[in-house]
């Protein structure tokens, strides 16, 4: 895997790519950054093409100034931009927790990319919850969000092999996601995925769909994932039991092997 940046603002890594191989892309979460992928990115990397990046905001990626910035629909953009340039045309795409939120917008604005859709602790839904209500309330004054100091200043990927068992609400994991990605930039981005009214269009996506939920997630009910899978044609749902929302750091193996059995099975080779 080698590193890359596109137009000083997306941080990315890829392996060298193919023209006969699958491309799997891979989206992760709040405060986290690509590191997050690197387990899957050695298991994957020599029979499929690969790409990680760093959403904005987080990582080594650039961080911009104003809650704006981190409208889903600017994530969802900033993929394509990076898809366009680098002449991908069509892929399997993975997400985790709010990645599932860019994977869903993604495929909204350009469905015909996309051949499937992998989504890991899926958080549609999320800002429909009394707790989402009570969070909302609390960060709806931009004035809330001057008491965090804004440093621009990118930072760098945490080493999740440190973390490894951690569960939802480990407080070093937690304190280390965010020390990297700033606390303004925490929770922008939190409450971009807080908001209830966005529409993702679930019963319009026709593409095969694996949905992965753990049975232990203290964040998002497991019932949203099973809804979900519902209103999506042709979509496969797992649950994983004994974990919690923090299903792309602990279930390597799991995931990787239904990531495998669901290309498989929908002949995406």
């Amino acid at each position: 895997m080698k590193e890359y940046f596109f137009e000083g603002r997306i941080y990315y890594r890829t392996n060298e790519f193919k023209p006969d191989r699958l491309t799997l892309i891979f989206v992760h979460g709040v405060s986290g950054s690509s590191s997050a992928w690197f387990p899957y990115e050695k298991i994957f990397e020599n029979k499929y093409n690969i790409l990680t990046f760093d959403i904005r905001g987080h990582g080594k990626s650039k961080k911009l100034p104003h809650y704006s910035d981190y409208e889903i629909k600017h994530f969802a953009n900033d993929l394509h931009d990076l898809i366009l340039h680098l002449n991908i045309s069509k892929f399997v795409l993975v997400s985790h927790s709010f990645g599932t939120l860019i994977a869903l917008e993604y495929i909204k604005l350009y469905r015909e990319n996309v051949m499937a859709n992998i989504l890991l602790s899926p958080i549609t839904d999320l800002g429909k919850g009394p707790m989402a209500r009570i969070v909302r309330l609390a960060l709806r004054s931009s004035k809330i969000f001057s008491l965090f100091t804004l440093n621009l200043k990118p930072g760098g990927h945490v080493d999740y092999s440190k973390h490894q068992n951690s569960t939802d609400w480990d407080i070093k994991r937690n304190l280390a996601d965010m020390r990297n990605t700033g606390l303004r930039v925490h929770f922008y981005t939190l409450r971009q995925s807080l908001i209830p009214e966005q529409e993702y269009f679930l019963e319009k996506i026709n593409v095969p769909t694996l949905i992965m939920h753990g049975e232990k997630d203290s964040m998002v009910p497991i019932k949203n994932s099973i809804t979900m899978s519902k209103k999506i044609k042709n979509s496969e749902f797992i649950s994983i039991p004994n974990v919690d929302h923090n299903t792309v750091h602990n279930c390597v193996k799991e995931i990787s092997k239904a990531i495998e059995s669901f290309i498989e099975k929908n002949k995406l080779l």
